[in-house]
């Protein structure tokens, strides 16, 4: 297969994963090459995603690894042989790409896990909510690229809105619903948003009161996206260079008892609801 000049965070995952279980098996590169009768390099660049692997490697590479977990191998398959050009596929060459692979992510994803202390979730923001937080970036966006980030945002939305939703809970901070993004109307706007969104049945929305007793996790922001099999999860934090995607088993159980920490200390539904209401009204 072709060398890629740059891999999709997606293609970069099945390498990762493939190198895993290699290293799980005791061997180096150049042993599991000789497997496929290729050579270290090939190896290298089918791990770190910038060659393709076919089904059939893929399957002798997991047998001589003695891999026993078939729903994992399946799920890997599904991600060397997936060709799927999704909607973001339109944005290439316009807008950065951890927008794509985010995008791409999203479409893969069996639910979604959000924390947020000072933004209402992206999957939740309006247009205007949207543009206002794109409008704060120093140095500012020329007026075809900030149309094109919220454009993007929306599209994203397609997990939660379309045909086939996922299951998706965010757990949100009071910050962010008090804090006046795009003013005052804008943010009526948006927590009216957050209510409709509240009552679909795949949806869940907890909010964490500024009344909480001895609360110190407010740094603990995360996206979390279920994959195929919890092996595949993805972890989503804010980085300096953009996203950054986590897909270490530690790491990810680290966040997975996160998301159970603030979701346990957060008003049930109701009260959420109640309470973003109340917030709504006061605007």
């Amino acid at each position: 297969m072709a060398r890629r000049k740059k891999p999709t965070a997606r293609q970069e995952r099945l390498g990762a994963e493939l190198r895993k279980l290699r290293e799980a098996a005791g061997l180096k590169g150049r042993e599991a090459a000789a497997l496929l009768g290729t050579d270290s390099a090939q190896m290298s660049q089918i791990e770190f995603g910038t060659a393709g692997v076919s089904e059939e490697r893929l399957r002798r590479l997991a047998a001589q690894y003695a891999c026993t977990d078939t729903e994992l191998i399946e799920a890997l398959v599904a991600m060397a042989t997936d060709r799927t050009l999704g909607w973001w596929e339109e944005y290439r060459g316009l807008l950065p790409t951890p927008f794509l692979d985010l995008a791409e992510l999203d479409y893969h994803s069996t639910y979604r896990l959000d924390v947020e202390f000072l933004h209402i979730p992206g999957l939740f923001q309006t247009e205007d909510y949207a543009r206002a937080v794109f409008s704060y970036r120093v140095p500012e966006l020329p007026a075809d690229d900030l149309q094109l980030r919220v454009r993007h945002r929306m599209d994203r939305k397609a997990i939660i809105e379309g045909t086939t939703p996922i299951p998706y809970k965010a757990v949100i901070h009071e910050a962010a619903l008090r804090i006046k993004v795009g003013g005052r109307t804008c943010s009526r706007a948006q927590l009216a948003r957050v209510l409709e969104f509240s009552e679909a049945d795949h949806i869940t929305v907890r909010v964490i009161p500024f009344t909480l007793d001895d609360f110190a996790g407010a740094t603990n922001a995360m996206m979390y996206a279920g994959g195929a099999v919890p092996k595949l999860d993805t972890a989503v934090r804010d980085a300096p260079h953009g996203a950054a995607f986590i897909d270490s088993e530690a790491q990810l159980g680290a966040f997975r008892t996160l998301f159970r920490k603030v979701e346990a200390v957060s008003l049930d539904p109701e009260q959420s609801r109640d309470l973003i209401h109340r917030l709504a009204k006061e605007l």
